[in-house]
């Protein structure tokens, strides 16, 4: 005769144990950056786009910036982000009227020329963003590949060379320089990649506005969640043609 083992209860798996010394890895995060609205306008489609992003894309945690329109605030709101969430990629976004494509910026200058006052009221003229600073800095971000992440979604985008030389261009440059400089604890920054994408008027900002180019807020939110995924899974950028004639 066959008597029966007595079962048991089973507790809760045991948790890992840690090897001493060795912390577990955070989750890889994404810092996106938008503004305030300026120059009249009572919305800023850059913001909207942050509101309305998933917390993950990609297998990576998303978290969302307001910077303010102003030169100097706007960067070091978003180095403050940077510190505090410490991400391996940031992208930051903002509003270039009259464009009719999401545009990804190639390349940020150190110069800060303003043809409107910020919502400060500082109007800069030919002035350095980095007085120490280089001439200029590239995205460190795979550009191509995000474009034609975009594309693929069925989105109008562009690689651009020039990103001005308004806040946007201040926050592009200022973000990379803070990056490249060493950190006051020591920690090194480099590991982290940056640049900007602009984008057109939402559709209710030109509805006064003749024959000037709009897009939905939805969808620049998928060409913008395109990007983000191509950001973070593209270690190295694709070669594909992306120059323009003028």
């Amino acid at each position: 005769m066959l008597r029966r083992r007595r079962r048991t209860p089973q507790g809760p798996p045991a948790p890992q144990a840690i090897e001493p010394g060795r912390a577990r890895r955070p989750r890889p995060l994404a810092l996106v950056t938008g503004f305030d609205a300026f120059g009249g306008e009572s919305i800023n489609p850059s913001w909207q786009i942050c509101e309305r992003l998933p917390s993950e894309i990609a297998g990576v945690r998303i978290v969302t910036q307001r910077l303010p329109c102003e030169f100097r605030r706007a960067i070091e709101v978003v180095a403050e982000a940077i510190e505090r969430e410490k991400p391996s990629v940031v992208i930051c976004i903002g509003q270039a009227g009259g464009r009719a494509h999401l545009s990804v910026e190639r390349v940020a200058i150190n110069v800060d020329d303003a043809r409107i006052g910020d919502n400060g009221g500082n109007r800069p003229i030919d002035e350095p963003i980095a007085v120490m600073g280089p001439a200029a800095y590239f995205a460190t971000l795979p550009i191509k590949a995000m474009v034609h992440a975009m594309r693929a979604a069925g989105v109008p985008a562009e690689v651009s060379n020039s990103a001005g030389t308004f806040v946007c261009n201040h926050v592009m440059y200022g973000v990379l320089h803070f990056l490249n400089s060493p950190s006051p604890l020591g920690e090194g920054r480099g590991k982290t990649r940056a640049g900007f994408i602009h984008v057109p008027y939402s559709e209710d900002q030109v509805l006064d506005k003749p024959a000037i180019a709009g897009m939905s807020v939805a969808t620049m939110v998928k060409g913008i969640e395109a990007a983000i995924a191509a950001a973070v899974t593209h270690e190295t950028d694709l070669k594909l043609e992306g120059g323009a004639l003028d």
